[in-house]
């Protein structure tokens, strides 16, 4: 027994002294940075990135060239994209880099402009605020401070903030947030002109190289393809169709089998058709996906918009616009019975990720217009506030219509320049549609100086009066840098804006004071919430980071390199000999 036991242990040790050593489990090394080390580095990384954003603020302001891998270089004025093409070699300011890069975004994802300010108000924020930490200030304090004398600055330039009332407020929104070109102004101002509050303004590339506006009847619908092989135009990811046949449907579509007359049939009269249903999966997605890519047939399936009763009335309303059967159990239609003539048509259809446009060819007008009265009924009918909300856009919908800004340009570095300036534009108006108008160049943030000793008198701690304090003395760094910009010393400027009431400043595209209403110098009221906010927000963070830690960048080989490659991809890496 015992020598049976011996015999098993040694072919035992005999079986793993042949097996290979297991490679060991290749761990990064991480650096850890501590107290002022590490909000120094984080400070660096937002000076780096801010110091390259903010030359481009004002009418005057200057370009910024972006090295692209592929392609010519960018040329651009907008401050989002310089700030998210930065990307610097050490790791610890990087990530301070990153963060500032965040305020951006989130600032043009909520106004669609003001990025350059909210980056420049966040760089004074944190030099001025890590000047009180090293001299003993409590970060903490500090930061309450910050948020406290924030949320009052918010709450008065919301009650100063004045309501949009022509399309000349519209036109000087736009100017001003094109960086001062007046003709990109206008073609915004007439497209909002046309459409109305209720309609879509999209932008398009020109094949001349003027810009012009096209208006034409359509919807938006807030979902998109249910998969990215449905995509026909990979720069843009969109699948764009013209005149297609559009099915809709309240039901979620798996067997292919229900869907094999009707494709057959589209197949024979080589018609585009998109699909709208509650889902497309399993077999019924594949087979539409094959045939996409075969090219047998130009399919695209995409999620039917919102949920419970409110996606069958969207759903009916779609049906309406296009002309189509609506397909469900409800009324007795199933897709087994669905023929082509059942399917709708339009013009143009649109289809992003999480957004589809839908051009109407106007065959459908009347019924559309009889629609729409059948929904301000049913909106005065009821006594919740969130179907009426609802109703009214379900209105917009079907009411409004899409201008089409057609952007024209000698070169491709121009076009991608104009296009970025007519993005913030757009973005700008329709928050300030929403939120109101005031005084721009910087001026309404040098207003708000005037509240600073009730502001901070009001505080009892004295770290969190100097917290306040800081960003009192920030507020004035917008209208110093544009002035600075045009070549005039910032401290002069603001002493001038001071000494009149509200509205009165500098206006940097003609060089002359005065009011800056009257002139059409106005922004968007969220351009400056969303400045005073993101950036407090930030800064805060900042403040109160004790420790940082990130990755200790080492020199790859290239087979690591290859290895890496393949494990974004998917293939989750391959041995390379």
């Amino acid at each position: 027994m015992l020598r049976a036991a011996l015999c098993v242990a040694s072919a035992t040790a005999f079986v793993h002294n042949a097996a290979p050593a297991r490679t060991p489990v290749a761990r990064e090394a991480k650096n850890v940075l501590f107290g002022d080390e590490s909000r120094a580095q984080l400070v660096a990384g937002i000076n780096a990135v801010a110091d390259a954003v903010k030359v481009t603020l004002g009418p005057k302001g200057r370009n910024v060239v972006l090295e692209r891998a592929y392609g010519s270089p960018e040329i651009v004025n907008d401050g989002v994209t310089i700030a998210r093409d930065i990307e610097l070699e050490d790791p610890a300011m990087n990530i301070g880099a990153k963060l500032i890069q965040e305020v951006a975004g989130k600032s043009d994802a909520k106004a669609g402009d003001g990025t350059t300010t909210t980056t420049l108000m966040t760089q004074e924020l944190v030099n001025q605020g890590m000047k009180a930490v090293s001299s003993g200030s409590n970060p903490v304090a500090l930061r309450r401070g910050i948020t406290a004398a924030t949320n009052v600055l918010i709450e008065k330039c919301t009650e100063l903030a004045v309501p949009v009332k022509g399309n000349e407020e519209v036109l000087n929104i736009a100017t001003i947030a094109t960086s001062g070109n007046a003709f990109m102004g206008a073609v915004i101002a007439k497209a909002f002109e046309k459409v109305g509050d209720t309609g879509s303004t999209t932008l398009e590339e020109s094949q001349t190289l003027n810009d012009e506006v096209e208006f034409t009847e359509g919807l938006t619908i807030d979902r998109g393809y249910v998969s990215p092989y449905f995509v026909n135009d990979q720069e843009r990811q969109l699948c764009e169709l013209m005149d297609p046949r559009i099915l809709v449907t309240d039901q979620k579509i798996e067997n292919v089998n229900d869907l094999i007359p009707l494709l057959e049939g589209m197949v024979k009269s080589k018609e585009k058709l998109v699909i709208i249903a509650e889902d497309v999966v399993g077999e019924a997605l594949s087979a539409l996906v094959v045939n996409k890519m075969r090219g047998v047939l130009d399919v695209c399936a995409m999620k039917a918009p919102g949920f419970g009763t409110r996606r069958k009335d969207l759903l009916q309303d779609i049906a309406i616009a296009t002309g189509a059967t609506y397909v469900a159990q409800e009324v007795g239609v199933s897709l087994e019975t669905v023929t082509p003539e059942m399917l709708g048509t339009c013009e143009r259809m649109v289809i992003g990720k999480e957004e589809t446009t839908i051009v109407t060819d106007g065959k459908q007008d009347e019924a559309m217009t009889k629609r729409i009265e059948q929904i301000k009924i049913e909106a005065e009918n009821t006594d919740s506030t969130f179907d009426k909300e609802k109703a009214e856009e379900r209105v917009a919908a079907l009411g409004g219509g899409i201008a089409r800004i057609k952007v024209g340009a000698a070169t491709e570095t121009e076009l991608k320049d104009k296009k970025l300036r007519y993005e913030d534009a757009l973005n700008a108006v329709k928050s300030a549609l929403k939120t109101g108008i005031l005084p721009g160049g910087g001026s309404t943030l040098a207003y708000c100086l005037r509240f600073r000793d009730e502001v901070v008198n009001a505080i009892d701690d004295e770290d969190e009066r100097r917290g306040a304090d800081i960003v009192f003395n920030s507020l004035s760094a917008p209208v110093c840098q544009i002035a600075k910009n045009c070549g005039i010393e910032g401290q002069i400027v603001l002493s001038k804006c001071l000494e009149k009431g509200f509205g009165y400043g500098y206006n940097a595209a003609t060089g002359e004071y005065g009011d800056l209403f009257e002139a059409g110098v106005v922004d968007s009221a969220q351009v400056t919430l969303s400045a005073l906010e993101n950036s407090a927000s930030i800064s805060g963070l900042v403040l109160t980071t004790e420790a940082l830690i990130h990755e200790i960048p080492k020199e790859m080989s290239e087979m690591d390199k290859l290895a890496a490659m393949d494990q974004q991809a998917g293939m989750g890496g391959m041995e390379y000999m």
